[in-house]
């Protein structure tokens, strides 16, 4: 599991999505969001401005890689 620092208390989804390197473009994560390919705590998520805090886990339902939020 990589740990992802973040430097405030929250962040979207979208915008973790490319904090993280994970896409290259919000409209790469809006689509990926979309076809419900993204996973935050093993559930799929839907909205794109999910808010994400510290200690939440965030993965591709495609790969085995996770990513945690952490303060920075």
């Amino acid at each position: 599991m990589e740990a992802v620092k973040i430097t405030s208390d929250t962040i979207n989804l979208d915008q973790f999505l490319k904090w993280a390197n994970i896409v290259m473009s919000g409209g790469e994560a809006k689509h990926l969001i979309q076809a419900g390919e993204v996973e935050v705590n093993g559930e799929i998520e839907l909205k794109r401005g999910k808010t994400l805090k510290a200690g939440d886990i965030v993965s591709l339902t495609e790969e085995d890689k996770k990513y945690k939020v952490s303060r920075g």
